[in-house]
């Protein structure tokens, strides 16, 4: 289940970055490897992020998890040299649609 997770993600990663122009990625490979790192950093530091700033998540109705989603983009980013976003603005955008799109692929599956 694991493996088909992160294929959905690098899935869902491949179309946003297709689609968005500030976002850069070598090719379908990279976009596994930016889903597994992605996995990873959320499985280490995400449960913490969330729980760190739980008062903004309960004031915005779950909202700020595309803030740490974007926070966690930003950092896969920075440690993966052929995935490139160039913006703060696009990796809010990014994160939002790969949250998005990730839920709808897992959903119709």
């Amino acid at each position: 289940m694991i493996i088909v997770n992160i294929l959905i993600l690098s899935v869902a990663v491949f179309l946003v970055s297709n689609f968005l122009p500030g976002i850069k990625i070598k090719n379908f490979m990279t976009a596994i490897w930016v889903a597994m790192v992605y996995s990873v950093i959320n499985f280490l530091a995400g449960w913490l992020l969330i729980f760190l700033t739980l008062p903004f998540m309960i004031i915005t109705f779950g909202l700020f998890k595309f803030v740490i989603n974007a926070f966690l983009l930003w950092l896969t980013d920075k440690l993966i040299d052929d995935f490139e976003i160039n913006t703060i603005f696009t990796t809010v955008v990014a994160a939002v649609l790969i949250t998005l799109v990730d839920s709808l692929i897992k959903w119709v599956f």
